[in-house]
């Protein structure tokens, strides 16, 4: 929980339908994924991030309000490892809030009092301004160092100029 009006809880399938709603083309525009086709494929990819849960390889929480309506998620994968990769994404309406920052400052603390991490990676298109500015957010606590851009296509053929950047805690 957190101090405003928005809650960082842990991700139950009952919000669903509106991960699938809120997971469309615009917030997928700079993602390798797109969105689903059916409420069913992201009831598929949500339960096998539920089942990473339970054997701590992943992390995953529903930004929700003050009404437990879903505003959007925070993840992490790769727990395992050194630097484990964090996402976070907002519903467009509820973006600009300040919503991103906050999911991703408790995803990276939970992350570093429960397992110890101290490395994250994060990756964005550079044309995010969005996320640029995320991450920019971070550096007063975090050393960060920004890898290349790496320039691809996905299966269904978005382009995509993903940049790395390691936070290391300071």
């Amino acid at each position: 929980m957190t101090n405003r009006k928005t809650n960082i809880v842990p991700f139950e399938i009952k919000y669903l339908n509106e991960y699938y709603d809120g997971f469309n083309t615009e917030i997928t525009k700079y993602q390798w994924p797109d969105p689903f086709r059916t409420v069913d494929d992201a009831k598929e990819l949500l339960q096998e991030f539920l089942d990473e849960m339970k054997k701590d390889e992943t992390l995953l929480f529903a930004v929700v309000d003050s009404e437990e309506r879903f505003d959007g998620s925070v993840e992490m994968h790769g727990l395992s490892e050194d630097c484990p990769e964090v996402g976070v994404w907002i519903c467009e309406p509820e973006q600009g809030k300040g919503y991103a920052y906050e999911a991703l400052s408790y995803i990276l603390h939970f992350a570093q009092d429960k397992y110890g991490k101290k490395n994250f990676f994060y990756e964005a298109d550079v044309r995010n301004v969005g996320s640029t500015k995320l991450l920019n957010k971070f550096s007063n606590l975090y050393e960060i160092n920004t890898l290349g851009v790496e320039e691809l296509v996905t299966d269904s053929g978005k382009e995509l100029k993903l940049q790395g950047s390691v936070m290391k805690v300071k």
